[in-house]
């Protein structure tokens, strides 16, 4: 079995073993007797005795749950492996142009001004779209300056710009009810999914894909310089707008249902490159199975771990760190 052969299939069957850990392990646990039966009885229109508690519990409360972090992971991932390969850069992450700070600050106002949780996630899916074409008006206007570093300053610039909004509604809000809910929505979390919002998030994590897999060959030239790679016949500024339009809306579906899980999309990159090398068409498969994996991993950590539930983005930071650190030196030898 060749490397990247291996690698798939490794990622694949960790992802399908955490997959059944997480709907077995919990408050209430279940049984693996009990999973293969009431999948069986689905998937071949069978009835099969189940207590009403347990199929509750498997297919209204952990299956929405665990479809949510694997779409949520696997688009965090995609959208982190398609803008490292575009700035050339391993730092990068999918925030770096402010759509996770336009998102926050979209879900933040719509908490401050007491809308409901439908509108909230609309207002947070607006807001990363607008931060980022904001961003992308701004750079690309910026005249003699080399194109990349243009959006990642003006990409810093105007997340700090969205951050202060951020800080000061927070300061403005109702220290009682809206502010704890404030910081909830900004630690992320996957607790309050519901079947309806993943239908949405999968159709638009969906789009984003789309034109990520069908320009998988030309993604490879990003990495050339720009004159390499408009000699070959790649318009690089039309190509670098498909793939953060792309990205933005992955990254901006996946915030809007989840809240702010950082990490996913800087070091699911790294460790699928390590496994599989730099080749876009294949390195992309494997960083979604890989970011899947490890969201699925840590929302079931921080559903299981303590008596009360630990935010996913605080316990990304506590993995993502050390595991980043151990990438940075495995991969020393060049990226």
């Amino acid at each position: 079995m060749s490397r990247g052969a291996a690698a798939y299939f490794g990622a694949l069957l960790a992802l399908c073993a955490l997959v059944a850990l997480a709907f077995a392990i919990g408050r209430f646990p279940v049984s693996t007797g009990d999973l293969v039966g009431a999948f069986g009885a689905k998937l071949l229109g069978l009835t099969h005795p189940l207590p009403e508690n347990v199929e509750t519990v498997i297919f209204k409360v952990r299956g929405p749950r665990v479809l949510a972090a694997l779409i949520v992971g696997a688009a965090l991932a995609a959208a982190g492996t398609a803008y490292q390969g575009m700035f050339r850069n391993p730092l990068v992450s999918p925030d770096l142009l402010g759509v996770a700070t336009g998102a926050a600050l979209g879900a933040v106002l719509g908490i401050f001004l007491s809308r409901d949780v439908w509108t909230i996630q609309a207002f947070a899916f607006a807001g990363g779209l607008a931060a980022v074409a904001l961003v992308y008006w701004i750079g690309s206007s910026v005249p003699r300056h080399d194109p990349l570093l243009a959006l990642v300053l003006t990409g810093i610039v105007i997340g700090t710009l969205l951050g202060s909004g951020i800080a000061l509604l927070k300061y403005l809000a109702d220290p009682y009810n809206q502010l704890p809910a404030i910081t909830y929505w900004l630690l992320g979390s996957l607790a309050s999914i519901n079947p309806s919002d993943l239908g949405a998030v999968a159709l638009l994590a969906l789009a984003g894909l789309a034109p990520m897999l069908l320009l998988r060959w030309r993604m490879n030239l990003l990495a050339l310089p720009d004159d390499e790679a408009r000699a070959l016949g790649v318009d690089t500024r039309r190509l670098r707008l498909v793939v953060i339009a792309a990205a933005t809306l992955m990254t901006a579906a996946a915030v809007a249902v989840s809240g702010i899980i950082g990490w996913i999309g800087l070091i699911i990159p790294h460790a699928a490159r390590l496994l599989i090398g730099p080749n876009f068409g294949r390195l992309l498969p494997l960083a979604m199975l890989l970011g899947a994996a490890f969201l699925l991993a840590v929302d079931t950590l921080c559903r299981t771990i303590a008596s009360i539930e630990v935010p996913p983005g605080v316990l990304t930071a506590m993995l993502g760190t050390p595991f980043f650190l151990w990438l940075f030196a495995a991969s020393r030898k060049g990226w």
